[in-house]
C-alpha cells in the first residue's frame, strides 16, 4: 500500500457520494452488489467477500482493543495494540486467549477489513493463527481463525485508559488468606488441589487457579510466597494482569520471568531468591501504573501495563476484579496475602 493509498487519497468512485452518515465497516449495497439476505444465508460470502464500506481508513484501527472471543459458546479473553510505524506500515502486539504477548510484523488493509496472521505459540499445531476484522459502529469485529483449526467470532471494544483524576488516599487492611481455611476464595474448577497446612495456604500440585470472591480495583498488596525448585505460578491483579512467580534465581531479568508482568513489562534486575526460600512482593497498581518491590528491591516503578495477560479472567478493563493464584502450572505456597485498597 502507497502512502497515496493510505492518506485516502485514491478512494474508489464507485464509494464517493456515499452519505457521510453511512458507518465505518456498514455493508454498502447497489445493485450490483450482494443482498444482506443473501450475505446471511450463503456461507461463501466470508469477511473477505463482502463489499465493505472504503470509507475506512487503515488508521482508523490504530490503538488499543480488548477482544472477547466466542469459543464454543464461551467467552474467551483477548487483545490487540495496532500502531503506525513510519508513513503507512501498521504493525502490532496480539495477546490471545493463552501464552504472552507477542509482536505483529504487519497489520494488512484492504477493502475495508483488517488483517494479520502470526506463528503458533503454544499449540501444538503448525497452523498460524489469522486474524480478520473490520470495524462497524465503533467496535472491530470478526473471525479469529485459531492454530486448532477451529474459527472463532470476537467482538472488541477500545480499551479504556483508566487514568486516575487524582491521588488516592490508602484504606484500612485487609487479610485475604485467613490462615484457617479458604474462606472468601473459590476455585476455577471443580476439583480443588489448594488447602491450609499449617497456617500456609498450598497447592502442592498443578490443577485449579485459586480466585478471591472480592473484587478491587486500585489498590497495595503485599504477598508472602514460596516454591520449590522449578516451579511456576503467579498473581493476577484484577484477575488480568499476570505477575510471574518463577524459579528464576540467577537468570537475566525478563518479562516471562521473576517479577515480570507476563510478555508485557521487564524487571530492572532479577531479584528471585533460592528455590525453598520464603519471599514477599509489594505491588502497587493505580490504574494501569504499575510498581513492584521483590524482595525489598524496587524491579518495576511506575510503569504502564498496555493490556491484558495470557491466562486473564477476562478483557473488561474499565471493571474492578478479583486477585487470582495460579495453579494450573507447578506447587506454589503463600502464607500472607494482605491488600490495602485505593481510596478517592
Amino acid at each position: 500500500m502507497n502512502a497515496d493509498n493510505f492518506m485516502g487519497s485514491s478512494i474508489n468512485p464507485e464509494f464517493q457520494s456515499l452519505s457521510p452518515d453511512t458507518r465505518v465497516g456498514e455493508l454498502v449495497s447497489n445493485e450490483n452488489e450482494t443482498s444482506d439476505q443473501e450475505a446471511t444465508s450463503n456461507p461463501e460470502n466470508s469477511v473477505s467477500n463482502l463489499g465493505f464500506n472504503l470509507l475506512a481508513e487503515p488508521k482508523d484501527i490504530i490503538g488499543r482493543w480488548n477482544l472477547t472471543l466466542d469459543m464454543n459458546g464461551k467467552e474467551a479473553p483477548s487483545w490487540l495494540e495496532v500502531k503506525l510505524s513510519g508513513i503507512s506500515t501498521l504493525v502490532g502486539y496480539f495477546v490471545g486467549d493463552d501464552g504472552s504477548a507477542r509482536p505483529v510484523s504487519k497489520v494488512n488493509f484492504e477493502n475495508g477489513k483488517y488483517s494479520f496472521s502470526i506463528p503458533p505459540q503454544w499449540q501444538v499445531s503448525n497452523n498460524d493463527l489469522k486474524f480478520e476484522g473490520v470495524l462497524e459502529a465503533g467496535k472491530l469485529v470478526g473471525t479469529i481463525h485459531h492454530p486448532s483449526g477451529k474459527n472463532y467470532a470476537f467482538v472488541g471494544e477500545r480499551a479504556p485508559s483508566l487514568v486516575r483524576e487524582k491521588k488516592p488516599s490508602w484504606g484500612q487492611a485487609i487479610e485475604l488468606f485467613n490462615e484457617k481455611d479458604l474462606s472468601g476464595w473459590h476455585a476455577d474448577k471443580t476439583e480443588n488441589q489448594w488447602a491450609v497446612k499449617n497456617g500456609i495456604l498450598t497447592s502442592d500440585k498443578s490443577g485449579a487457579n485459586l480466585i478471591t470472591d472480592a473484587k478491587f480495583e486500585d489498590f497495595k498488596l503485599n504477598v508472602q510466597f514460596r516454591y520449590p525448585e522449578g516451579s511456576n505460578s503467579g498473581i493476577f491483579l484484577r484477575g488480568r494482569y499476570e505477575v510471574q512467580i518463577q524459579d528464576d534465581y540467577g537468570q537475566e531479568p525478563s518479562n516471562v520471568l521473576f517479577g515480570g508482568v507476563y510478555g508485557f513489562l521487564t524487571p530492572n534486575e532479577m531479584a528471585a531468591g533460592k528455590a525453598g526460600e520464603w519471599q514477599n512482593y509489594e505491588i502497587t497498581l493505580i490504574g494501569r501504573r504499575l510498581t513492584i518491590v521483590a524482595n525489598g528491591k524496587t524491579i518495576i516503578c511506575d510503569q504502564i501495563i498496555p493490556g491484558i495477560t495470557g491466562g486473564a479472567l477476562d478483557s473488561k478493563e474499565g471493571l474492578p476484579g478479583p486477585i487470582m493464584l495460579q495453579g494450573d502450572h507447578g506447587p506454589v505456597e503463600f502464607k500472607s496475602i494482605e491488600l490495602i485498597p485505593a481510596v478517592y
